[in-house]
């Protein structure tokens, strides 16, 4: 019995090794073969046309030259980046660069749209916003299922406005429900905290900051009061957690205390604006969930539309990502403009990403256009290129997320692509791997859209950080050794190879010159350990940690 007792911890850690290795196995797979044509549902020839006469009329009135368009590679590292976290396989690379059909590049960003590494990939990234970073409270809350419920939604393509009134006025168990997890979240001491869901509802779901007014009218916008507030936490106020998971009470009303002679007093559920939108009938949530998607609140589509810019640029269009103006402002305008096609495309967060993919800014180059440059002769100066990312008329030069960072790391070393094919031992070496190096290099939390700078230590985790010697070192299935190997009587296609997988980009003259030189005359291991220094100094380019 003695020695039962002592295997316990060790078989529930096995167990749980098995269960989590079970669900990397056991995640929706599609078809990943390139579609032929691109499905008329996502036409949006309409909608960038329109937003790209806009761009260019202000790079006009600016006086503003745009940059060239980027190459194919460079866009498709973009979109890999933006909805698989990673960057392409040498595999998908060389499939990319023999396919010849028409609309190449919007055939390419379906086909990873149907890759089910984009909705696990995305419900990781909109779930910062939804349920935030937190671990959040203990039996309430289940992140997993919640990010695999959000997966599914948008592997489904269903309309982002019925995705939210799940989550906002859902009942049920985290477990059973994965949406009331929403709720969960905002789970303190066994009461559900009405003014977190408030804040965070308004913040995720309109794109406005105003948590100031918790306490008092917001100062810095008059937009704000702390009725306000109080109105929207009240639509919450009855929802309580049961031991059949969440529900509401309807003889549960919110309650505040005026600090000027402490009494209490009852705050009935109200809206700042729109209240014709707010039906009569249903629960506060079912209520509140109504007037937050009706089609007339522009917050709402605005809202989204300008998450998944940033999420796609790496940048919102407007900064910060949950602080907008009112819809109608002249500095947003191509907001209002898809915002208002996205709910004539039944809210489709897959039309919209097609939308923003296809766009001019997304395709533009990262480097300014030799043209541009006002002063002469020389290299651009700090304000030409600030007025140029201001206009978005260059692609932004953006940091990569930590998971983006290992994510590319782990493909690059591999010549296969890491998906549902890939063998369970490599996709559980990149789930953990990735938690890991996730732990180390630093989470970004709920602020994931700031700009950040990089560390000392972040530089020296992917230079001296085991998994990423592990990656590079030469073995039977190393992309290092399968690239030297194949590439034994061409050190340009080498170098080349090396730089595509990578940097997403083949070398300039200067770095072939240079990188060549460690080829030359190399065979066998010593090749394979030239090809693994080349690697080593690409991972370690601040080039390799940037989208661009």
């Amino acid at each position: 019995m003695t020695v039962l007792r002592r295997l316990v911890p060790l078989l529930l850690v096995v167990a749980a090794l098995l269960a989590t290795i079970r669900g990397i196995s056991s995640r929706n797979t599609v078809n990943l073969s390139t579609p032929a044509t691109v499905p008329k549902r996502f036409a949006v020839d309409l909608t960038t046309s329109k937003i790209d006469q806009w761009f260019a009329e202000r790079w006009s009135s600016e006086h503003i030259t745009p940059a060239t368009t980027a190459p194919p590679l460079a866009i498709l590292r973009r979109l890999s980046l933006a909805l698989h976290g990673t960057v392409p396989s040498l595999e998908e690379i060389r499939e990319f660069d023999t396919d010849g059909r028409p609309q190449k590049l919007e055939r390419w960003t379906q086909r990873l749209l149907t890759d089910n590494r984009c909705p696990t990939y995305l419900s990781e990234r909109l779930g910062r916003a939804l349920v935030g970073a937190d671990e959040g409270p203990f039996l309430a809350f289940r992140r997993d299922r919640f990010h695999a419920w959000l997966a599914a939604q948008i592997a489904a393509d269903r309309p982002w406005d019925r995705v939210v009134t799940d989550m906002v006025s859902g009942r049920g168990l985290p477990t059973g429900n994965p949406e009331t997890n929403f709720i969960t979240i905002a789970q303190i001491d066994e009461e559900i905290d009405a003014e977190q869901l408030a804040g965070r509802s308004v913040r995720a779901f309109l794109g406005q900051r105003i948590d100031c007014a918790q306490c008092h009218d917001h100062f810095f916008d008059p937009r704000w009061k702390q009725a306000h507030f109080q109105g929207l936490a009240a639509f919450f106020s009855p929802v309580r957690f049961t031991p059949l998971g969440i529900d509401d009470d309807i003889d549960r009303p919110f309650q505040v205390t005026d600090h000027a002679d402490d009494t209490p007093r009852v705050v009935p559920p109200s809206v700042p604006f729109g209240s014709e939108w707010l039906p009569g009938k249903g629960t506060t949530r079912q209520r509140f969930a109504a007037w937050l998607t009706d089609e007339r609140n522009e917050r709402f589509d605005r809202a989204i539309v300008n998450r998944l810019w940033g999420l796609m640029f790496g940048r919102p269009f407007r900064a910060p990502v949950d602080d907008l103006p009112d819809p109608g402002d002249p500095a947003t305008v191509p907001l209002d403009l898809v915002a208002h096609d996205f709910r004539d495309h039944r809210r489709s967060l897959k039309w919209l990403v097609h939308v923003i993919a296809a766009s001019r800014p997304f395709r533009l180059d990262s480097r300014p256009n030799p043209q541009a440059r006002q002063s002469s002769p020389g290299e651009m100066t700090s304000e030409e290129l600030r007025r140029q990312e201001e206009a978005w008329a260059i692609f932004p030069l953006i940091r990569l997320r930590p998971e983006q960072i290992i994510g590319a790391m782990l493909q690059a070393g591999s010549i296969k692509t890491i998906d549902r094919h890939s063998h369970l031992f490599t996709r559980a070496r990149r789930f953990f791997g990735e938690q890991n190096f996730v732990e180390e290099y630093g989470d970004l939390g709920d602020d994931e859209l700031s700009e950040q700078t990089g560390t000392i230590p972040q530089a020296l985790l992917r230079m001296n950080g085991e998994l990423a010697r592990e990656l590079i070192q030469p073995g039977l299935f190393s992309a290092t050794t399968t690239i030297a190997r194949a590439t034994v009587e061409d050190n340009a296609l080498c170098l080349r190879t090396c730089f595509e997988v990578c940097l997403g980009r083949q070398p300039a003259a200067e770095e072939s010159e240079v990188l060549g030189e460690w080829l030359t005359g190399t065979r066998g291991e010593q090749r394979e350990q030239a090809v693994e220094d080349i690697f080593w100094t690409l991972f370690n380019s601040p080039e390799f940690s940037w989208n661009h």
